[in-house]
Order: C-alpha cells, then sequence, then structure tokens
C-alpha cells in the first residue's frame, strides 16, 4: 500500500469472529488498520423483535461514531439483506454515506457484486440460520436470478452460538453443497470461521468460495482505495476486480 488506510467496520454486537478474523486478513497489508463500531445484534430469526435489529437508526449512530475516525470507507459486516431484501443494504449504504460523506458497503451488496462480477446463476449456500431464514434467503437469491441448487443450515437462532460452529462442520457442507455442482459456494453470516478454508476448498472443490467476513472486507478495501490482491491467499475472491461504478 502506497499510503495508510483506515476501514471501517460495523459489527454485530454478539459476533466474536469478525473483528479477529478480519484483522488477520490484513495483517500483511502495511498501512491497513480496521475500526469497529457495534450495535446490538443477539439473534437471527423472522421475529418481530429480531427484525427491529435492523433498524436503520443503530447503525447510522454506530457508523457516525467510525466516522470521527475519520476512516476512508464503511462496510456493514451483517448479512440481515440477504432475508430482509437486497434493496435494504442498498438503501441503509446511502444514508451512511449521506450522514457521513464516507463511501459505504456491506457483506450482502459486496458478495452480491461478486456473484455479478463472475456470472454466478448457480449457487450453493452454506448457513447456521433457522429453516425460515433460510427460505427467505434463497427466496431473494431466486428473485435476482441466482438459484440456490444446494444449500446447508444449521436450524440455530442464537448470534453467538454461530462462533462455536466449527471449521469441520463447515467444510463438510461446503463439500456437501459441491456435489451440485454450483458455480459458487457462499457461506452466509459474518460470525463463522469460514475464511481460513477458502483456499483449501477452492483447490479441492474447482469453485470460488465466498464468505461474508471476506467479501466485506474485500469491497471495503476498494472503497478505501486499496488493493485487496496484496491478501489473495485468503482466496480467490481478493484477486478479482470490482466491477465499474
Amino acid at each position: 500500500m502506497s499510503r495508510s488506510i483506515r476501514l471501517g467496520l460495523l459489527t454485530p454486537s454478539s459476533n466474536t469472529v469478525l473483528e479477529p478474523m478480519s484483522a488477520a486478513m490484513v495483517a500483511g497489508l502495511p498501512g491497513v488498520t480496521l475500526h469497529f463500531s457495534r450495535f446490538r445484534v443477539t439473534e437471527i430469526a423472522l421475529s418481530g423483535a429480531a427484525l427491529a435489529q435492523f433498524d436503520p437508526a443503530p447503525v447510522l449512530h454506530a457508523a457516525t461514531l467510525l466516522a470521527d475516525a475519520r476512516v476512508d470507507a464503511i462496510a456493514w459486516c451483517g448479512t440481515s439483506a440477504s432475508w430482509l431484501g437486497f434493496d435494504r443494504d442498498a438503501a441503509l449504504c446511502r444514508r451512511i454515506e449521506d450522514a457521513t460523506g464516507i463511501p459505504a458497503t456491506s457483506s450482502v451488496l459486496a458478495l452480491n457484486e461478486a456473484l455479478a462480477r463472475t456470472g454466478v446463476r448457480r449457487l450453493g449456500l452454506v448457513t447456521p440460520y433457522r429453516d425460515d431464514v433460510q427460505a427467505r434467503i434463497i427466496a431473494n437469491y431466486a428473485m435476482l436470478g441466482v438459484e440456490c441448487v444446494a444449500e446447508r443450515h444449521l436450524r440455530l437462532q442464537d448470534n453467538f452460538s454461530f462462533a462455536d460452529v466449527t471449521e469441520a462442520q463447515l467444510e463438510r457442507m461446503a463439500r456437501e453443497v459441491a456435489g451440485a455442482a454450483p458455480q459458487a459456494i457462499a457461506v452466509v453470516c459474518t460470525n463463522l470461521r469460514a475464511a481460513p478454508l477458502a483456499p483449501k476448498l477452492e483447490a479441492a472443490l474447482r469453485c470460488p468460495v465466498y464468505d461474508s467476513v471476506a467479501t466485506a472486507l474485500w469491497k471495503g478495501l476498494i472503497l478505501a482505495g486499496g488493493d485487496p490482491a496484496g491478501i489473495a491467499e485468503w482466496g480467490g475472491l481478493f484477486a478479482l476486480p470490482a466491477l465499474e461504478a
């Protein structure tokens, strides 16, 4: 990197994977620092209380705190738009940009950009979520023209518990969905330890593996003026150029 880059990451309050994983991923990028702001998220479900966790106001407040640190870009490192609707993150990022003057993205918007960039229409989906949440995600991708040809989920609701899912479980789930010959596999949740598995799985399955922690970091670095190719050892995503604005 030719200059210092400060990247702001918005984090669900009960997430224990995102921060250390992101820090490990950028450890080899000179001049890049990560700065985090949290807001309360404790469960993933379709109840009114669970959905209200993603109302814009607390997210915007957390984003303005990151703006105090004069970050170069802000990434919402959560996957709620995958079941709430992709337009939710598009609108949220516009509001963050309007409130802070800082470019913004999200894990889900970045994932969708990567899918579009590589022409993916057949997707393998891995999550820790409940049946009804998983069904919403599958339906939203179908409306985007992306068919989930295979999926695995763990029927969990407590956001904190997602971090207890082992790498062995995640690898098994990814290998199972790979049997349907998807064009890419998406691990949708930023409290799963899937990012370190991407290079191994991509080599074995001959299929891109897009992890939600990685997608936010990839696009966030691009928006901040950095070069994500410097961490290509974390998977093919980081060698992928962004779509033209």
